[in-house]
């Protein structure tokens, strides 16, 4: 089968850049792929689309070598086990909050004897080529998002689960769960505690042998995160590019088109 690009980047020791698509369209998944993302991740969670949106999502990403992940909307082995099927190479899943969790969610990305994972690879059979029975085992990613305060009570535990590939950290929701409702969710967090906070997780990652990710929202952020030890982050996401574009483009006009209507009276006298 075609062999998952982020595990060879990672054991050449250079860490990846992954995009979000929270936008149900082939089409905008299809422009995302081709931006220059290592992989490009499917948000089942939170993102505005469903099953039947994502799998032509993951369709369109093909053609640009991407590798392409998904994150689901729980621990259900369900959804888990579908996009696979569909293509998926890897899965974030969130909410993890202790070492018995991290196993079964990693039960259901594995085939016999390893997991629990049922066969019908119906539409990955053909997107990533033969032999996909055989070695899937050892190319799918699985996840676990590390985001509340339990998650951490546990993150020694839930690090060292046989066959985790990484921690996945979703710092809106780490935010909230570590401060209670006393800051505010978001990323690129820069408080204290919260940088402790993902310096742990980091640590944990390390000296368990596996991934470490972050989401980020900002790429000077996520630079940041990769000199830290990040071996995977996330910047930003199709939605927030989207509006963040527009909304520069709009106010770049205002800003033009006021001065010039200035311009443009001063010399009507």
């Amino acid at each position: 089968m075609i062999p998952n690009k982020l595990k060879r980047s990672w054991s050449a020791g250079k860490p990846t850049i992954n995009g979000w698509c929270s936008i149900g369209n082939s089409f905008t998944a299809e422009i995302m792929a081709a931006q220059g993302y290592d992989s490009l991740t499917v948000d089942v969670q939170h993102g505005a689309l469903d099953y039947a949106s994502a799998l032509p999502m993951l369709q369109a990403m093909r053609a640009s070598g991407v590798v392409p992940l998904a994150r689901v909307p729980w621990l259900e082995p369900g959804i888990i086990m579908k996009v696979l099927d569909a293509g998926a190479y890897g899965v974030i899943c969130p909410m993890v909050n202790h070492a018995a969790q991290a196993a079964e969610f990693v039960s259901y990305l594995r085939y016999p004897p390893l997991g629990q994972r049922s066969f019908g690879p119906t539409r990955v059979s053909f997107a990533a080529g033969a032999g996909y029975a055989s070695e899937a085992n050892g190319e799918m990613l699985a996840f676990a998002m590390i985001e509340t305060a339990q998650g951490m009570e546990n993150l020694q535990a839930i690090a060292a689960t046989p066959g985790l590939d990484g921690l996945y950290v979703g710092p809106a929701d780490l935010t909230l769960g570590l401060t209670q409702g006393r800051l505010a969710p978001g990323f690129d967090r820069e408080e204290p505690e919260m940088i402790a906070a993902l310096h742990a997780i980091l640590a944990a990652c390390k000296a368990n042998g596996i991934r470490a990710a972050l989401h980020c929202g900002t790429p000077d952020y996520a630079a940041r995160a990769v000199a830290w030890g990040f071996d995977m982050v996330t910047v930003s996401g199709d939605s927030r590019l989207l509006a963040g574009a527009a909304g520069e483009s709009v106010a770049r006009f205002r800003e033009l088109a006021g001065a010039g209507a200035v311009a443009s009276e001063k010399g009507a006298y």
